[in-house]
């Protein structure tokens, strides 16, 4: 009878496990954000860092910094829920400091696409990485856009 408990125990537990592993795809695919990322103009730095938070959430920060002024900030969540993967970034003074998210619509090995059609601008981020140490991160929606180069740093 003990026998019988434990490998029913083990059995729960290899489930579980397995559920777990499989529950976080959608985060996964946007593991080549991990890391620093910096685009240097002559009109200052523009630098993103993402790092992992836990097993469903990434965290990112940008900063636009021209000579010792941060003139842009905002942080972002790369959330999970259920099936879904949601862009929720929060920007000081705008939209009263309260986070927007922006739902995953479209995903390959090395394009991410998420939207928020009700949006007034940005409606559409999406991330394409170029090679291993450099991405291309797009802000559109109305007729406009905004597109930023960046290279990893190594440090």
């Amino acid at each position: 009878m003990k026998n019988s408990v434990y490998t029913l125990l083990l059995l729960i537990c290899s489930i579980s496990c397995q559920q777990n592993a499989a529950t976080y795809a959608e985060l996964e695919k946007a593991n080549w954000f991990l890391g620093k990322w910096e685009n240097t103009t002559p009109e200052g730095t523009f630098s993103e860092e993402w790092k992992t938070e836990n097993d469903s959430l990434m965290l990112g920060k940008s900063f636009f910094i021209k000579e010792n002024d941060t003139l842009f900030s905002e942080t972002v969540r790369l959330v999970q829920r259920e099936n879904d993967l949601f862009y929720i970034v929060t920007v000081p003074n705008q939209n009263e400091a309260k986070p927007v998210a922006f739902k995953l619509t479209s995903s390959t090995a090395d394009y991410l696409v998420f939207e928020n059609p009700t949006h007034d601008f940005p409606k559409k981020i999406t991330y394409k990485l170029v090679t291993k140490d450099s991405l291309y991160a797009e802000i559109s929606g109305d007729g406009k856009s905004q597109g930023f180069p960046f290279k990893k740093r190594i440090k």
